[in-house]
């Protein structure tokens, strides 16, 4: 929060570098809390395994594009444009005082910053917002704020759930360690729920209500989110103090508190920006259009579940038992700093919703000496990581990975590495999950749960749409809501679409070498060849060939690529 401005720090792994989030498409899943499936789950199909060696790729590339958030947040300037776009208020509703300032000069420097100099950032941040927003607004609203507050993270991080201050604030929101720890949010060598896009939105949350309730005021709440609470309190007091009896009288707990202060020195200029690039950011990301950008594609919300397992559990395993990709995993858990929960201690770990049941069943089989993931090695002198690597038959880039260190770090002796433990697993533990079984004529109860639609509640219990209308009394212009309960009725046939899919699974260990020889990818909006290439460990030129593209051609959302 404090010194907001982002610095990129390139780091290869899971750690004080971009992580997982950083790295999701614009139109992956959104994110919100997790919830606890009402029936047995369907397996998830098999995704391409993750190799190190395309993890080391894809975190370079995170790298880089962290260094490109921190030159377009570090670049905001300070002097005013002669020339700015015209303003309109007539569409867009906000829960902020926006109206009243929209034309103050800062508000349309910040406009036109964003809408010219620093388009190309502030697309892909806007093209993240759907994945957090209505996780944000509804853990906002639930603390009594508006919901446009939301645009806080924007600022703040450009939604990026690994963000990495120059003053070491981490996260999305951007917390210091110090209030994030008073916040409740665990940090140490393993966990940093700083990165946790769940917890540190209700943390932020709690903290604005805090400054909100200490100071009347939204935006005097936002100045103290960035400078600190004790700042803007003194700076209010010193600025109420200096007031002749002359002056006109302010409320020194009201929105114009905070212009007029921003109008002294008593505040530092990054914090007397803050509020007027919060309502830039707002006016913008209401009408993206309006001002040039392209609207970024909804994302329909997606729960996700958790399972809590032993300490030490290596997330490469999870995966496995989960039938998703290491990377996959890592964006799940971005606030896990190494490649396994932390040791000695329970630890609740999310996974893919649908999934928790069959994880559970699997790890349960899982002999308890192939459960721990990690072994530690005290570095003698002489040795190196790749030397270190090689006596434990695994790869560089993963000890690497698992330790947070850059190809350029070294090793000092006596130092203390994590190693990941490579296992392989038995075909029982890949065993299908018991199908669900309805037999024909009768009629389950299903709660739906946030992000759930009705054609998928269908599918999952092999009905059609129409029957599960007919059977509930719901027009075809009705929704489903979290937590409305619907009859599933089955008129023929002795089994749910579970039911019927083959029952059993190939280990996960042995997925590389059965899976099809043909894949694809489809592809999202703002990727390109080379992420694409890059992603999948595969070579640009290879990748072109495969489809037929030459250097020029360009891809669309939604277009099939074909993976060499």
């Amino acid at each position: 929060m404090r010194h907001a401005l982002l610095v990129a720090v390139a780091l290869t792994g899971t750690g004080c570098a971009r992580a997982a989030v950083e790295s999701r498409p614009a139109s992956s899943p959104a994110i919100t809390p997790e919830q606890t499936p009402v029936v047995a789950p369907a397996p998830v199909p098999a995704t391409p395994v993750t190799t190190p060696a395309t993890i080391a790729r894809r975190d370079l590339k995170v790298a880089r594009d962290s260094a490109a958030d921190a030159a377009a947040l570090d670049s905001l300037q300070v002097a005013v444009p002669d020339s700015l776009p015209e303003l309109n208020l007539d569409t867009p509703t906000f829960d902020l005082n926006v109206a009243a300032y929209a034309e103050h000069p800062r508000v349309q420097y910040y406009v036109d910053y964003f809408s010219r100099r620093g388009r190309e950032r502030f697309q892909i941040w806007l093209d993240r917002m759907p994945r957090f927003e209505t996780l944000a607004r509804d853990r906002l609203s639930e603390r009594g704020l508006p919901g446009d507050l939301v645009y806080l993270a924007l600022i703040e991080s450009g939604f990026s759930s690994s963000a990495v201050s120059r003053a070491k604030a981490v996260g999305m929101w951007q917390f210091m360690p110090a209030t994030g720890k008073g916040y409740g949010l665990r940090i140490d060598g393993w966990v940093d729920e700083r990165r946790d896009p769940i917890k540190a939105t209700d943390a932020a949350a709690r903290h604005l209500r805090d400054l909100t309730e200490r100071f009347g005021s939204y935006y005097l709440a936002a100045a103290a989110y960035n400078a600190g609470a004790g700042k803007v309190g003194r700076s209010l007091d010193r600025m109420g103090a200096t007031m002749g009896q002359g002056d006109e009288p302010l409320d020194l707990s009201s929105d114009d508190a905070f212009f007029s202060l921003a109008d002294t020195r008593l505040i530092v200029q990054e914090t007397r920006d803050y509020v007027p690039k919060l309502i830039a950011a707002a006016l913008i990301a209401k009408s993206p259009t309006r001002y040039g950008f392209e609207a970024p594609d909804p994302i329909e919300p997606f729960p996700l579940d958790s399972v809590i397992l032993s300490g030490g559990t290596g997330l490469d395993l999870i995966a496995r038992l989960a039938d998703v990709s290491l990377e996959s995993m890592r964006e799940l858990n971005p606030h896990l700093l190494r490649l396994v929960t932390p040791p000695g201690e329970s630890y609740a770990v999310r996974v893919p919703a649908g999934s928790a049941e069959i994880v559970r069943a699997r790890y349960a089989d899982v002999p308890v000496a192939e459960r721990s993931a990690v072994t530690m090695h005290k570095v003698k002198a002489g040795e190196t990581v790749a030397t270190v690597a090689k006596k434990y038959g695994v790869t560089a880039e993963l000890v690497r990975s698992a330790n947070r260190l850059s190809t350029r770090s070294r090793v000092k002796s006596g130092a203390t590495l994590f190693i990941p433990v490579s296992r392989t697993l038995p075909a029982s533990v890949f065993r299908a999950p018991e199908p669900i079984v309805t037999a024909a004529g009768t009629t389950r109860t299903h709660i739906v749960r946030k992000g759930e639609t009705l054609s998928g509640i269908a599918k999952r219990y092999g009905v059609s749409v129409a029957s599960l209308r007919s059977t509930n009394r719901l027009s075809t212009k009705s929704m489903v809501r979290s937590g409305q309960k619907l009859l599933v009725r089955r008129s023929g046939g002795t089994s749910s679409s579970a039911a019927r899919r083959t029952t059993t699974t190939a280990p996960r260990s042995t997925v590389a070498a059965t899976r099809s020889t043909t894949r694809t990818h489809v592809v999202k909006s703002g990727e390109t060849i080379g992420g694409i290439a890059s992603r999948y460990g595969v070579g640009q030129s290879a990748l072109l060939r495969a489809n037929g593209l030459s250097q020029r051609s360009t891809i669309k959302v939604g277009q099939k690529i074909r993976l060499p």
